[in-house]
């Protein structure tokens, strides 16, 4: 594994040490700080769908998209380092998920807000929170159609830690 390439990938990523294998992040020497992370997602339908999902606020045979939704992201944003392989556990502090409907794109926008007073970030536990709300949706409304397309999920913002984030488009 040690050719220039993984040499210097090493010096980027984090995950790599300075012999380019994979190691977990020691954050041992790091302080503890208020980190708050939001990321964002959408589930996109055909329109016809999206009107009977609107017009039943939600409510499918299966129950209520959006309750369902909201329980199995934060599930999921506490369940991060089991899914995630090199994820320290984190006691978080607080996950907060919204939904909202979209009737110009015809979809549900999902983001999730997850904050931890700790030696390392929660980004990964908002992106998980809301893939796993976004999976959830399209579960609950498979039956309607299969054209339903999970999209553009994606850090927003970020704050504590070393250096804070925010998205902007032209950062894609």
């Amino acid at each position: 594994m040690n050719n220039s390439n993984q040499q210097n990938n090493s010096a980027t990523l984090s995950h790599l040490d300075s012999d380019g294998d994979i190691s977990m992040v020691d954050v041992g020497g790091k302080t503890a700080t208020t980190r708050e992370a939001t990321a964002g997602g959408q589930v996109r339908f055909p329109s016809e769908v999206y009107q009977k999902i609107k017009a039943a606020d939600g409510q499918t045979k299966k129950g209520s998209v959006i309750q369902t939704a909201h329980i199995a992201g934060i599930m999921a944003a506490k369940r991060t380092q089991d899914l995630i392989p090199l994820c320290h556990p984190l006691p978080l502090d607080k996950i907060a998920i919204n939904f909202e409907y979209d009737d110009v794109n015809h979809s549900i926008n999902v983001s999730a807000t997850v904050k931890v007073t700790h030696k390392t970030g929660v980004e990964m536990e908002a992106l998980t929170a809301v893939s796993v709300a976004c999976l959830t949706i399209y579960d609950m409304t498979k039956a309607l159609s299969h054209d339903i397309v999970i999209d553009d999920i994606h850090l927003l913002k970020k704050t504590g830690g070393k250096s804070d984030y925010s998205h902007t488009r032209d950062a894609i």
